[in-house]
């Protein structure tokens, strides 16, 4: 359990912790904090509908598959690996998530389908990288996203 509570912790810290040196040390505090305009409750609400994304569509792995078998494999194994995270556009982002659950985010934000397809590009990436800080699939992943959602307050329908 230890392993989990520390990625959470640092996930869930990105949002939270707020502050310069926390988004300075840490990437997904940077990415949130820039979306969020450095609103924390903004910030929190991002992060917690991108996480129930994930988790709606079959959580990390089933997410990973769905970018991979939209023929951005190379961009899906960069966020699990050490390396760096190849990006994805808000196009791609589009042809992996259905229309209704990207509106839903959009609706929620105040913003056009495009801006949140293009904030969740930006955050999705890190997010996983995040989530799979070994540079592989945790064997607990599946508890990952249901308690940094419990954590972040809950989940959004």
């Amino acid at each position: 359990m230890g392993l989990l509570d520390g990625i959470l912790g640092n996930v869930v810290g990105s949002v939270l912790g707020g502050g310069a040196s926390t988004s300075t040390q840490n990437p997904l505090g940077s990415i949130l904090n820039a979306l969020g305009a450095g609103d924390k409750t903004q910030t929190s609400n991002m992060l917690t509908a991108v996480m129930s994304l994930l988790q709606k569509n079959g959580g990390l792995g089933g997410v990973l598959d769905m970018f991979r078998g939209g023929g951005m494999t190379k961009q899906a194994d960069s966020w699990v690996s050490t390396g760096a995270n190849l990006p994805i556009s808000g196009d791609q982002v589009q042809k992996v998530f259905s229309a209704s659950s990207l509106g839903s985010i959009a609706s929620q934000f105040g913003m056009s389908q495009g801006q949140a397809t293009s904030a969740i590009a930006q955050l999705l990436p890190e997010l996983i990288n995040q989530l799979t800080p070994e540079g592989k699939l945790p064997e607990n992943h599946a508890d990952l996203l249901s308690k940094g959602l419990a954590m972040l307050g809950g989940g959004l329908n």
